[in-house]
């Protein structure tokens, strides 16, 4: 595994959109205002409750999200996809983190409960993804992992069975 630190900044995760922590072809976050995150944390390979790896990012909400604007005009809401995309996100980035090569899908979920919104009063968003399988093979490179999304310490949304590919091609 390479020796990349156990934590990330803003600008760690604008040089990982552009191709230049991983390097060309392998794992990218996307670019503002797709990032879901403002910062990691925490992120392991053989930690979590699975020990099979996990990621903790945060988020800054501020009234001045451009998702508010349109989701819903007089009645501001982030999309829950956005928030499912995040927990997406980190998941591929756990793997390209790992030293696992290849440009990262998102291939589904299983279970997504959605108990919360995320309005513009709201402060932070706490993203943490716990894998239950990371599988790096000739054939498949893959994360399976469950994750949650807290708004100000509020469980909001609850996720099973993410999976996140890498692809050569």
């Amino acid at each position: 595994m390479p020796d990349y630190p156990t934590s990330f900044g803003k600008d760690d995760l604008i040089a990982c959109a552009r191709g230049d922590l991983f390097g060309p072809g392998n794992a990218q976050l996307p670019l503002p205002p797709m990032l879901m995150m403002d910062r990691i944390t925490e992120i392991s390979a053989d930690s979590g409750p699975n020990g099979k790896g996990h990621v903790v990012a945060e988020f800054d909400i501020s009234p001045d999200l451009w998702f508010f604007e349109c989701h819903f005009p007089g009645n501001p809401i982030m999309p829950g996809c956005l928030g499912l995309d995040g927990l997406w996100q980190l998941t591929g980035f756990n793997l390209g983190w790992r030293g696992w090569t290849g440009r990262g899908y998102a291939l589904g979920t299983g279970e997504i409960k959605l108990t919360g919104m995320v309005r513009p009063d709201r402060k932070m968003l706490t993203y943490n993804v716990n894998f239950t399988k990371a599988i790096q093979s000739r054939r498949l490179t893959m994360g399976v992992a469950d994750g949650t999304v807290h708004a100000d310490g509020e469980l909001i949304y609850h996720v099973r069975d993410m999976k996140v590919a890498l692809s050569e091609s």
